[in-house]
């Protein structure tokens, strides 16, 4: 029944029959008749009958949730094994939401230098979709907000604390200072993150807080295009410090500390709360350290 539950897990996530198939290097026919036979077997429909995949019947979509349990199990299952066996080893699936990017090597290197036998996936993902593929056994290990919006059935340790700076042109009106309250700069055309990532909500919750609301100029969902746009005369952008270690400070751009309030949040590691720990994800919790926040990265001397 295992190779059954391989079939419809790879339908659900392809949403076509032969994309599945092609996932997991069978035919189609092959793929087909599998999922028939855990119909015959369960002695429920599982697949909206059409000419093509329309979805998963409701008792479809309980069968994939149990599917996906009990490959996850059994995938951990072998890790165990294999662990007792020959020591650390096999993939782990980590997910970051895209402003901690800058800082995954801190947790991916001394892991892969710990067990080379391991390796390693990253995905950038949004807050909402670690907690969703957690839950749904498709991600090991997530690296998101701890203390923004609730996060249910996990455990989770701090790594660091995001700050946040506005980044402008050093030849603009705001190139002489040293800093920027919050309420200045939301007067300011603004480029942010769009509504859909943790960020951009964190960085509205701070503006009410302060009793303004921002009408950003530009939204992005890229990071790479949120320090880009700074570049532009009279517009800012406002970014994790962090994010900064990254990509330095693109050229003819400084960064102002956002101050009054001096907010931070709390970006950490989680993975499942479920009986028995993944090995891997188990010991990557462990074995991560708290980041020291990096100082702001400097232009280098051009002579």
């Amino acid at each position: 029944m295992i190779r059954q539950l391989v079939y419809l897990d790879a339908l659900a996530r392809e949403k076509h029959f032969r994309r599945a198939a092609e996932a997991c290097h069978v035919s189609q026919p092959t793929l087909s008749a599998a999922i028939v036979q855990l119909e015959e077997e369960l002695g429920v429909l599982i697949v909206e009958r059409g000419r093509r995949f329309q979805g998963l019947t409701k008792e479809g979509e309980l069968v994939l949730a149990h599917a996906r349990r009990i490959l996850a199990e059994a995938d951990q299952m072998k890790d165990a094994i294999a662990e007792l066996r020959d020591g650390v080893s096999g993939r782990i699936r980590l997910g970051a939401v895209p402003t901690a990017l800058p800082m995954i090597a801190h947790i991916t290197a001394p892991f892969s230098t710990r067990y080379p036998g391991a390796s390693l996936t990253v995905l950038s993902l949004t807050s909402t979709e670690i907690q969703d593929r957690i839950d749904n056994f498709e991600l090991d290990v997530g690296l998101t907000y701890l203390d923004n919006e609730p996060l249910e059935r996990v455990i989770a340790k701090p790594i660091y604390q995001e700050s946040y700076v506005l980044l402008t042109r050093e030849d603009g009106p705001l190139g002489g200072r040293d800093s920027i309250t919050w309420a200045e700069a939301a007067d300011l055309k603004l480029c942010l993150l769009t509504a859909d990532m943790q960020n951009r909500r964190i960085i509205d919750g701070i503006f009410r807080s302060v009793g303004h609301a921002p009408k950003p100029a530009i939204e992005t969902n890229s990071i790479f295009n949120l320090c880009s746009h700074a570049g532009i005369q009279g517009v800012s952008s406002i970014v994790s410090s962090q994010l900064l270690e990254f990509f330095g400070l693109p050229l003819g751009t400084k960064a102002l500390p956002l101050t009054e309030p001096d907010a931070r949040r709390t970006i950490g590691l989680i993975m499942a709360d479920r009986q028995p720990f993944a090995p891997l994800a188990r010991n990557l919790l462990m074995m991560s350290d708290t980041v020291v926040e990096a100082a702001l990265p400097r232009l280098p001397i051009v002579k």
